[in-house]
């Protein structure tokens, strides 16, 4: 079977002063979203009139040519000894399950370590993050990567502090993200950051994608989490039950008659399987219902959004999300629409 291709724009070394040069480093086994997210969102900059210089992409790999991908998909890359590191704006280093051989590729690592100090900004994409750490740039930094590896990283780099349910994290100029589309997330805030607000919106809205999940946000949604959690599923119906009945009074006695057990045998199973109270399970999927009404703005004002999610009233829906997401209601649905 013929193997396809997917061949980006080809940038070599030239490039012109008014562009900044994004370097993406591709190796065999790349995660094909952790170059392409990225890629996609600085390219859309091509169509918007900039108040500086743009972006020119690079993707590089030790030799040049064509470089498989975990999807057997492949990408078109230059070699690195075309790009000097003094030539980089912005370094990227996807991951993949490719990741664990490159540290045995001492062209690609020696290059990466001379662009590492001479770039402005420096970046990772899931399990590049072991990429930087190797070369000693997550040094005493926060960082970020997909949630299955936080707890390798952690043990692997004890100086490295680990926040396990970011997106993405930024400390200073090194930048990390989480999984896969978390490097969307990421290359939107870096537009945000050098274009500002109104040209990521603008990115964003082109590519019909979310603007802008703040970094802290978890990594995966209030019932993925109870789902994982869950893992014999005893709760699943009585979750679904919940959402659907969201604006109800959830009370314990409730929640313990529907799933067929008394209060106190179920308040005792249902924090054992799913690690939350019934209490904070509820306010959960409430905050999870709000986000999701907050997003699609079907719902007008704040005040109707907390009433649909069964807080009741605002107040309460505000401290509920600053306790799970660190953003008011209000900061949330602008940081989706761009109010």
């Amino acid at each position: 079977m013929p193997s396809k291709s997917a061949k980006p724009r080809r940038s070599g070394p030239r490039e012109t002063p008014s562009t900044r040069r994004i370097a993406i480093v591709a190796f065999p086994g790349v995660t094909l979203l952790d170059i392409s997210g990225p890629a996609q969102v600085f390219a859309e900059l091509a169509a918007i009139e900039l108040p500086g210089p743009g972006y020119s992409l690079s993707y590089l790999s030790t030799s040049g040519g064509l470089v498989p991908t975990d999807v057997g998909m492949m990408v078109d890359t230059a070699a690195i000894d075309s790009v000097r590191p003094h030539q980089v704006d912005t370094l990227v280093i996807p991951g993949g399950p490719g990741i664990w051989d490159i540290r045995e590729d001492a062209r690609l690592m020696h290059w990466i370590s001379q662009t590492l100090p001479k770039a402005r900004r420096v970046a990772s994409v899931c399990l590049g993050a072991f990429a930087l750490a190797w070369t000693g740039a997550l040094d005493g930094k926060r960082a970020a990567t997909h949630w299955r590896y936080c707890p390798r990283l952690q043990d692997s780099f004890p100086s490295i502090r680990v926040e396990p349910n970011a997106i993405f994290v930024k400390d200073g100029r090194v930048w990390s993200s989480a999984g896969v589309s978390a490097g969307i997330d990421l290359a939107l805030a870096m537009i945000e950051e050098d274009f500002g607000h109104t040209t990521a919106l603008d990115v964003a809205r082109r590519l019909v994608v979310f603007l802008k999940r703040p970094g802290g946000q978890s990594q995966f949604s209030t019932v993925l989490a109870a789902q994982a959690s869950d893992v014999e599923g005893r709760f699943s119906a009585l979750h679904a039950w919940i959402i659907e009945n969201i604006a109800s009074d959830l009370k314990v006695e409730t929640l313990a008659a529907k799933a067929g057990m008394t209060p106190r045998t179920f308040a005792r199973t249902y924090a054992s399987r799913t690690g939350m109270t019934p209490a904070s399970g509820v306010e959960a999927l409430r905050v999870e219902t709000a986000r999701l009404l907050l997003e699609s703005r079907q719902v007008g004002g704040v005040i109707e959004v907390a009433k649909r999610a069964g807080f009741g009233d605002d107040e309460r829906m505000r401290r509920a999300f600053l306790r799970h997401l660190g953003v008011s209601p209000t900061e949330y649905r602008n940081r989706f629409s761009g109010g």
